[in-house]
């Protein structure tokens, strides 16, 4: 029916050895060797200012940002940097700062460059482990019962939409029509079908001379009401075509029609104000509350052949301006069939998107005005044809799929099928409340992170506290919180196959991190030997900068410590470094100097005695930072 349907984590490291280049980088130098990377900063974009840059001057701004984790700034003179350089850790850091700000395909692009150059890394290695596509979609497998439907005949029957207990399909078995050239089988018509009380079908029955004409008529779609079926036509019916001044060959387009229900038949056939003699539309499917029809059309401004639209259905049944759904459903192929089930799931058939071959189904849904990731439903709803017209009761979990796949009884047959398991999406529904009075948090940040700690999406609790987030099935997320005022948190949400998931989510005020003279927050833990801010420190370091904003006389000593690995006058040195890096970080935030200070305290006050011995989380422990408030706390 070609005319019809036709890798990795941000791992932040320690900076690169530089040495200063010249006189005129020794202040800056100097004090990006003390770890005032705030400073050093300012002091090196002063040299860029002043025409002074080099290579040397661009890598160490962008390692100056990377270590207080100003990611939009370390891209920004990383990308300077490499355009003279092809050192392979600036190429990493400069990948993974890409991946922090969410460009997540030029940052692929540069860890390709980086696994290029040093293939035996075990990140190189990792990133080059991402599967394909072809074996997600083989592996969704076994979630539908397909099964060849009764009811086919030896031409061509597509569709499956039901209304008040009767199935209507498109068929071309009528043999008093004409046929037509592209498959010599008689032109199609609708049928209806009544359901026996076992489940089967009883004769397909060919609606009256008002829906069917001697031209193609196809899949229709009915309102919420069942009193308006909308279906598709040939315009040969209303004398609209074009001819082809060369071959003198009639083109018809497709249009839409709509009929009123009188009695126990349809009547009153209309034509809809969104045809026209310039482009086809076909494909109708009605949202469950009325108020919007989907369907597929070639007509201009589009990005392929074929493309899904929207237009909403007015309360005098009028038709809205068509609303392109955009370029992640539409491709340069053709996307055509949309079924919007009763739980908002937009599902079409593709050949532009990734499939099995031919046409497949895919699905998505619609949130917060976005569309969601395009899915490909899978095996064996989809085959190496062309697999359309899918349609499914939400309720009742069955529906039809159409296929020209082998093995069935005409060139396209209708295949009915019970859904297993869930597909691969997950709704997360998440619900911030305030932990005391239990209401809804509205206008809270929730950000999603997935399995390896990338930052997936963020999004603006509503008025209801709820943000929405789909996530593929069986895949572990986290969800981080961040509000004026709150505590900031973060919950693990647990991979699932339920359709959604509700996370609720309780926050504390602020002021409850401070206990008698410190502010308690959550571990702020360095990797072994490192020194450097990553994600995770800043998510803590950030809830100490609203409290010390909210509390402005507020002076705060942040003490590092240290694991007992190592000489102990070692240890004293990289836990002084962990303290300024802390400190520096608090400061390139906006907080004045004079309101915190640093001291190393090496191996000296360990949480955990390891003298007899610690484990590798015991060790973790004690490398740790703590925040003492000195003077101008909210009691005092």
């Amino acid at each position: 029916m070609k005319n019809f349907k036709t890798l990795l984590f941000i791992a932040l490291m320690s900076s690169l050895s530089l040495t200063a280049q010249d006189s005129n980088t020794k202040k800056a130098d100097k004090q990006f060797s003390r770890f005032e990377f705030v400073k050093a900063a300012e002091s090196y974009n002063k040299l860029v200012e002043n025409g002074k840059a080099t290579p040397y001057v661009y890598a160490q701004l962008a390692e100056s940002y990377y270590n207080i984790f100003n990611t939009v700034e370390a891209e920004r003179w990383y990308a300077k940097a490499l355009e003279t350089s092809d050192d392979p850790e600036l190429i990493y850091k400069y990948s993974q700062m890409l991946k922090a700000n969410g460009k997540y395909k030029e940052s692929n692009t540069q860890m390709d460059k980086f696994a290029s150059m040093r293939p035996s890394d075990d990140r190189a290695t990792a990133f080059r482990k991402n599967p394909n596509y072809l074996p997600k979609i083989l592996e969704q497998g076994k979630k539908f019962n397909v099964q060849n439907a009764s009811f086919n005949s030896e031409q061509s029957d597509f569709g499956g939409t039901t209304n008040d207990g009767k199935l209507y399909i498109a068929s071309g078995r009528n043999d008093n029509r004409k046929t037509y050239g592209w498959n010599a089988q008689p032109f199609l018509d609708i049928y209806r079908l009544n359901k026996n009380s076992d489940g089967s079908y009883q004769e397909a029955e060919l609606m009256n001379d008002k829906i069917n004409t001697k031209y193609h008529e196809g899949l229709v779609s009915f309102s919420p009401d069942g009193q308006t079926m909308y279906f598709s036509r040939e315009s040969y019916f209303e004398k609209d075509f074009q001819k082809d001044s060369l071959s003198k060959t009639r083109f018809s387009q497709l249009y839409l029609f709509k009929a009123t229900k009188l009695g126990s038949d349809w009547d009153t056939v209309e034509p809809l104000s969104i045809n026209s003699e310039n482009y086809s539309v076909k494909n109708p499917s009605v949202s469950a509350d009325g108020s919007t029809l989907y369907f597929a059309s070639n007509m201009p401004g589009g990005y392929g052949n074929y493309d899904i639209y929207k237009a909403s259905i007015n309360s005098n049944g009028s038709i809205g301006e068509p609303v392109n759904l955009g370029q992640k459903v539409n491709t340069e192929g053709q996307e055509m069939f949309p079924f919007i089930s009763s739980k908002n799931i937009l599902y079409f058939s593709s050949d532009g998107h990734l499939g099995l071959g031919g046409m497949d189904v895919f699905y998505t849904k619609e949130i917060d005005g976005k569309m969601a990731p395009i899915r490909n439903v899978g095996i064996p709803i989809n085959s190496n044809g062309d697999d359309f017209a899918f349609t499914i009761d939400e309720e009742a979990e069955e529906g039809f799929v159409s296929s020209n796949r082998d093995g069935g009884q005409g060139s396209d047959d209708v295949f009915a099928f019970k859904k297993l398991q869930p597909l691969c999406d997950v709704l997360i529904m998440a619900t911030v409340l305030d932990d005391k009075t239990r209401e809804p948090v509205s206008g809270a940040s929730v950000s999603l992170f997935d399995s390896e700690g990338n930052k997936i999406v963020s999004k603006m609790t509503n008025a209801d506290g709820v943000a929405e987030f789909i996530v593929e099935c069986e895949e572990d997320s986290e969800l981080e919180v961040v509000m004026q005022d709150y505590n900031s948190k973060k919950v693990m949400v647990k991979g699932t196959n339920e359709e959604e998931q509700n996370v609720q989510i309780s926050l504390d005020p602020i002021e409850k991190l401070i206990v008698a003279d410190k502010i308690e927050l959550d571990p702020i833990f360095f990797e072994f030997d490192k020194y450097n801010i990553t994600a995770e420190a800043a998510f803590e370091l950030d809830k100490l900068i609203q409290i010390m904003n909210k509390y402005p006389d507020l002076v705060i000593k942040a003490t590092s410590h240290t694991d007992i690995r190592g000489p102990e006058s070692y240890n004293a040195q990289l836990s002084e470094k962990r303290a300024k890096s802390t400190v520096q970080y608090v400061i390139s935030k906006g907080i004045d100097e004079s309101r915190i200070t640093a001291e190393g305290k090496g191996e000296s006050e360990p949480k955990i005695d390891c003298t007899g011995g610690c484990t590798k989380e015991q060790h973790q422990e004690n490398r740790r930072s703590e925040f003492i408030i000195l003077s101008g706390g909210p009691g005092a």
